[in-house]
């Protein structure tokens, strides 16, 4: 069965759109329900009516016709004379048509039906706010006693413990992951897209997780069976032998599956920020090699200097396809991509300029509670003031 008899029964629905804070607007032309639901899940929101032109338009086909195509690695990229296109990672492999040389201003992207999740997009959403002076950053971000808290990190820095720690008490959810900085520094925005939530998590907030399901159980089983399986052919003196040594290179990544994404509304229910949460401070969380948490204030200069090297390193899959484009099409580039850190470096500066910032410095895995004893403490405590109303605040 080919893809045009795969989608001839299938509805095709009108011109379906998504609103991102009145900023970033994506229209889907000519989707099906599964379509739909796919976008649903990658970014987060629901379908809105819009009164503007979309930013991203992304135009679904049952097929893309690409003849003289050739590939670029492994089923992950390619060309034709005129067009530069991804490949999806599920199979069967779809072919998604993406000018990269207007990512960042308004761009029209066509996607063969039953797409599971379109790649990069993400990134070509952040990229779309940055062009419009809204800064995308690494970071986590919560609403917490009257204040907003913007939470910055590398990896295992304690972004996403930070706010697991304050949902434990009755914190908003701003966003996980990627935050967006409004131009005058003054709000931030986030997406409600899943958070990341590791095993050794699920003791500290279990009034707030959902039960796992099937699946997910038979996963986990299967990972602490083998891990228990290394750790008792070691004990009894069969650690070098080959199966053994396999298992152990193995290890990591299957215990790389012991983790569930969770919507943020099954965590937060209805404290989720639909709109601009004020900055009232940032913390840089960082991991460290000692049993105690420690706070302290922060040159905000030097969180800014930071913090571009995180964003750099964290869009680098990106641009490592936007270098794949480069080669396919020598004599095209994307002057807003080229010159992306530079932009990044002076809107963070003049969102971050004069906030009062912090340090916090944990072991890892750090307990839940006490992160946020620290935190409040020192952070909320110190800083009390008269709290402004959530309807003040989104209205």
């Amino acid at each position: 069965m080919n893809v045009n008899q795969t989608y001839q029964n299938t509805a095709i629905k009108n011109n379906v759109d998504f609103n991102l804070f009145d900023i970033v607007r994506i229209r889907l032309e000519n989707p099906t329900d599964e379509d739909i639901q796919s976008m649903k899940k990658q970014i987060g929101v629901d379908p809105a009516d819009l009164n503007f032109e979309p930013d991203i338009t992304i135009h679904f086909t049952s097929e893309l016709n690409t003849p003289g195509f050739t590939f670029l690695g492994l089923n992950s990229a390619g060309f034709t004379k005129d067009d530069f296109y991804l490949i999806s990672r599920e199979k069967p492999h779809k072919k998604i048509q993406i000018p990269f040389e207007k990512i960042g201003s308004k761009i029209t992207i066509t996607c063969e039906h039953g797409v599971k999740s379109i790649p990069l997009l993400n990134h070509i959403v952040n990229f779309t706010f940055l062009g419009k002076n809204y800064l995308p950053l690494h970071s986590s971000a919560l609403y917490f006693s009257g204040k907003g808290l913007l939470v910055m990190g590398w990896t295992k820095g304690g972004k996403t413990e930070t706010l697991m720690s304050f949902a434990n008490h009755g914190a908003h959810y701003v966003g996980d992951e990627w935050v967006i900085l409004s131009p005058n520094g003054e709000l931030m925005y986030g997406l409600p897209i899943p958070i990341c939530i590791w095993e050794w998590q699920f003791s500290q907030i279990p009034d707030l997780l959902p039960k796992l399901n099937a699946k997910k159980k038979i996963v986990f089983s299967v990972v602490h069976f083998l891990h228990f399986v290394y750790r008792f052919s070691s004990r009894i003196g069969m650690g070098k032998a080959s199966p053994v040594k396999l298992l152990e290179e193995a290890l990591p990544v299957f215990k790389r599956q012991l983790n569930i994404r969770v919507l943020p509304q099954k965590i937060f229910k209805d404290r989720i920020q639909k709109n601009g949460t004020p900055i009232d401070f940032i913390l840089l969380a960082v991991s460290h090699d000692n049993e105690n948490i420690f706070v302290e204030e922060l040159d905000w200069e030097e969180i800014v200097d930071r913090m571009i090297n995180s964003n750099e390193c964290e869009q680098m899959p990106f641009f490592e396809f936007y270098n794949v484009f480069k080669f396919a099409f020598p004599n095209k580039k994307n002057e807003l991509l080229e010159n992306s850190n530079q932009l990044q470096h002076h809107l963070l500066t003049n969102a971050l300029s004069g906030k009062k910032s912090y340090q916090v410095s944990h072991p890892y895995p750090v307990e839940f509670e006490q992160l946020y004893s620290q935190l409040n403490h020192t952070i909320f405590d110190s800083n009390k003031y008269e709290p402004k109303s959530l309807a003040n605040v989104q209205g």
